[in-house]
């Protein structure tokens, strides 16, 4: 097939995108490099089926135009502003990029007859109420202008399934973590944690550290996206994927750096926005798409650390 992968140069998206080549398909990605590299392309480029890298904004509705003469089958949409407390501090920036830049690429969708795979996320949720884990059919709640937009993106993308028959499908992974995942900012807890255990630095914590998360491996995440794509029985769902095991922070920084004193816990930067437990049912992947995690926690940290390792050993 014929693929596009908007933030192709992301974190994730750089495993989707060396997903579909092992499956052989021919790949296009379009990212602005706001926030991925092309350096997390390096071995994928001239892969026999990576097509071309176009650097781009899915605001840009010429270029769109252009982009979509290509004949795509499938559109993996994964392109996003994603920091939560940016969304808090401007934003106007995130709803732009993450509610307009989709009807955009929604609009090329409809007009090539192009699946769209909408990557969402699990801060569109409340609090998961059980130790069933949240579902999709739970409820959500907006706490932040990231989360905000993501849902009328999510909106945006079902309402195009229903009112012109477009292949699409709606994904919230949870939080996900590995190799290729940047060491500062939002979201990277796993890759933040393990840099300052490295560097002999305090492991700091926002808040009293009781919130949990579902930490969901980058190679586990890929495979589900990828999987939503080509599965028909997806189009028209909203679908999660985690590894359906939740950790309070205090307990995941302690499994990091295996020692308690160097944790410092520090004030929270978007307490209202913080959702105080994570935990995944993703019994409706298993169903759909025949997709379970395979990486369970402590094997991703270790993959996770070694690549750091080697990544700073390449960077000296």
């Amino acid at each position: 097939m014929n693929v596009l992968v908007t933030g192709g140069s992301g974190f994730i998206g750089r495993w989707v995108v060396k997903k579909l080549l092992e499956d052989q398909h021919n790949v296009w990605v379009l990212d602005d490099l706001s926030n991925g590299c092309l350096a997390n392309l390096e071995g994928l480029i001239g892969h026999n089926g990576f097509n071309e890298f176009i650097k781009g904004d899915i605001k840009d509705t010429d270029l769109l135009e252009e982009i979509f003469l290509n004949k795509f089958d499938i559109c993996f949409h994964l392109g996003a502003s994603i920091n939560v407390q940016d969304s808090i501090d401007n934003p106007q920036k995130t709803f732009e990029n993450d509610t307009i830049g989709t009807f955009n690429i929604l609009e090329q969708c409809k007009k090539h007859k192009v699946k769209i795979v909408f990557m969402s996320t699990c801060m569109v949720y409340d609090c998961a109420a059980s130790l069933e884990g949240i579902k999709e059919t739970d409820p959500i709640k907006p706490a932040s202008p990231y989360a905000g937009s993501k849902i009328a993106a999510e909106n945006l993308v079902l309402s195009y399934f229903y009112a012109y028959g477009l292949p699409a499908v709606v994904i919230r992974p949870f939080n996900t973590y590995g190799p290729f995942q940047k060491t500062g900012g939002e979201g990277g807890v796993v890759a933040i944690f393990i840099k300052n255990k490295l560097e002999g630095k305090p492991l700091k914590i926002y808040g009293d550290g009781k919130q949990t998360r579902d930490l969901l491996y980058v190679e586990d995440c890929a495979n589900f996206v990828v999987k939503a794509g080509y599965e028909k029985k997806a189009n028209g769902e909203i679908i999660n994927a985690g590894l359906g095991r939740d950790i309070p922070i205090n307990d995941l920084a302690i499994l990091i750096s295996g020692d308690d004193n160097k944790i410092q816990h520090i004030e929270h930067i978007h307490p209202q926005s913080e959702i105080q437990k994570l935990l995944c049912n993703y019994e409706k992947a298993k169903r759909l798409l025949n997709w379970e995690p395979l990486i369970n926690l402590e094997e991703g940290i270790r993959r996770t650390e070694n690549w750091i390792k080697e990544y700073n050993r390449r960077n000296e």
